[in-house]
Order: C-alpha cells, then sequence, then structure tokens
C-alpha cells in the first residue's frame, strides 16, 4: 500500500461513534448547512418504509433540531407498492420520469442519483440504499458527520461489514473480484477505501453537481474515481457505521454488475469507444445452455451544473 494511503488510512477513517449526535447538531446549526437524505428504490416495499421510519424518527422529529432537513424517495418505476409505502412512513416520493422530462430517463441507479440533484435542495446530498434491512441511523448520521465538522472533507463512504448468510465478511463479491483489483491496479490511491462500491455515501452538492454519472451500476466506483481527481485523497473519507444486511444478487445479476464497472473503469482509464458494449451469459434450459445477452450500460449523464434547468433553479 502507498505511504500516502497509509497516512490517509490514519488521517479520513472514522468511527460513527467519533461524532456524537448533538456536536453535529451544533455544528450545522452554526454552519446554517442542509442535508438530504435521497433512497433510490425499485421494488423495494418490504425495506423501504422501515429506513424512512428511523430517518423520520431519530434524525427529523427526535431532534431539538433536524439532522436531516428533507428525505426524498426517488421511485425509478416499481411494480409493487414502494411508493406507496414510502409516502405513508413520511417520505416525500418522486417518480424518477417526473425529474427533468425533458431529457426521457435511461435505466439503472445511476440515472436515478443523478436526476435527484434536481428534486433536493441539500447542501449536503447523502445516498442510501433502500433495501437495507435492521437499519440503522448511524448509517446517515456517521458518513454527514465529517461533512458537518471538517470543511476539507467533500465525500464521505461508509465502510462496513457484509456478511453474505450466516457467513460474516463475505459480502460484496463484486468489490473483491472486480472493483478492488481494478482500484488497487489503476487507482491506487483508492485502495484504502473499505466499500468503494457501497451505496451509502455523503457529498457535498458543491462536488456532486460538478461530477458525471454513469447511469447503471457503475455509478459508484465513477464517483470515486472522478471525485479523487477532482478534489483530491484528502477530501474524501469513510466511516465505520457496522454492518450492513440487504439483499443479495444472484451470480448473473452480478456479472451484469460486475461488467457496467468494469466500462465505468475503461472509460476512465482511455475515454475510448468499447469494442462490444455487451455481456454474454448462459442459463440452463430444457435443451441445455441458452446464451443470453444483455448490453452494458454505455451511457453517461454530463455534470449537473451543465444542465440548464438546474442552472436555473439555482438562481431563483
Amino acid at each position: 500500500m502507498l505511504e500516502e494511503v497509509e497516512r490517509w488510512l490514519a488521517d479520513r477513517s472514522w468511527s460513527a461513534a467519533d461524532r456524537p449526535l448533538d456536536q453535529l447538531l451544533d455544528r450545522k446549526r452554526a454552519a446554517g448547512t442542509t442535508v438530504s437524505v435521497v433512497l433510490p428504490a425499485l421494488d423495494e416495499e418490504a425495506t423501504v418504509g422501515a429506513i424512512v421510519e428511523v430517518v423520520r424518527r431519530e434524525l427529523i422529529e427526535g431532534l431539538p433540531v433536524p439532522l436531516v432537513d428533507e428525505l426524498v424517495v426517488v421511485d425509478s418505476g416499481s411494480a409493487d407498492r414502494t411508493a406507496e409505502v414510502a409516502a405513508k412512513a413520511g417520505a416525500r416520493v418522486v417518480h424518477r420520469d417526473e425529474i427533468l422530462p425533458r431529457l426521457p430517463a435511461l435505466p439503472g441507479k445511476g440515472e436515478v442519483l443523478w436526476r435527484s440533484l434536481l428534486a433536493t435542495d441539500g447542501d449536503i446530498v447523502c445516498f442510501v440504499d433502500a433495501d437495507l434491512r435492521d437499519f440503522s441511523a448511524s448509517f446517515v448520521s456517521g458518513i454527514v458527520g465529517p461533512l458537518l465538522t471538517d470543511p476539507d472533507v467533500h465525500f464521505v463512504k461508509a465502510m462496513y461489514d457484509r456478511p453474505l448468510g450466516d457467513t460474516p465478511g463475505q459480502g460484496g463479491r463484486v468489490t473483491e473480484l472486480v472493483a478492488r483489483p481494478l482500484l488497487n491496479l489503476h487507482w491506487p490511491q483508492l485502495a484504502g477505501f473499505v466499500q468503494p462500491l457501497g451505496g451509502e455515501y455523503a457529498v457535498r452538492r458543491s462536488l456532486l453537481e460538478r461530477l458525471p454519472f454513469p447511469v447503471g451500476y457503475g455509478v459508484e466506483l465513477g464517483l470515486l474515481v472522478d471525485a479523487l481527481h477532482t478534489v483530491g485523497l484528502d477530501a474524501l473519507a469513510q466511516v465505520d457505521v457496522g454492518v450492513r444486511l440487504h439483499r443479495h444478487q444472484d451470480g448473473q445479476a452480478l456479472g451484469r454488475m460486475a461488467a457496467a464497472i468494469y466500462r465505468t473503469a475503461q472509460v476512465r482509464l482511455s475515454r475510448g469507444h468499447l469494442v462490444r458494449p455487451e455481456l454474454t451469459q448462459f442459463e440452463r434450459g430444457p435443451e441445455g445452455f441458452v446464451p443470453r445477452t444483455y448490453p452494458v450500460d454505455t451511457e453517461e449523464r454530463p455534470p449537473m451544473a451543465g444542465i440548464e434547468e438546474y442552472a436555473l433553479r439555482r438562481v431563483a
């Protein structure tokens, strides 16, 4: 590991317990900083309501001054009751297609995160995946904390254990097999991130609006790499929030995720064109193995700062 990364690990890796909630509220009140929490959601009726309830109870309604000013669920076309459950639990629910309607929406998580910048106002934007179980408010307060207490920090990722079933520490298979090797080989400054692909991170809006957003699964790696090049390693940090429990993807879904992440890395290494932006996988059918070919995400949204509607809203 680079000496620079060893120093960064000592200086920019914390625990959620390092910043008590009352300290965060004091800093937030003094600076007048606002915080938006965004949950991108697709068919998450089983978990999204509980997450919203915890954030409202512990970080909004149960405090003398709310830590979270805005709680938004962006529904990307759920076929279940995700939107209804989230709204009943107390979130403001916005459909992906209602944001920036002049641009037809593309499928993918990154598309939802990008559009959420137009649907929120907070100085700090905190993204939280909507499939978490046994959710703790420290997932939000922990990663927002450094942004409220240290003006030099601009991007904070959560780190945690990811058990796979009853086996501790076996989650994050795409991280270990794809993302971590890519980062260590090509962006060794980022080798200290425990969960580089984790969906829980908080970022200053002033940085987010300057970054391009891969529309699909590559969004987490893309934002992390681009943030490194934009603000430097010392502006990035990570916070230990404990254990992350969520729904695990099957092997083929992980393969598609891995392909999108590799493509995101490739574009950042070469800014060239893919020879074949597709991935063929195999499923056993009645007559043997059947090939299924899927497109690999090749679209990226430009920095939000260059979108006319966003610029007009900021002026207003």
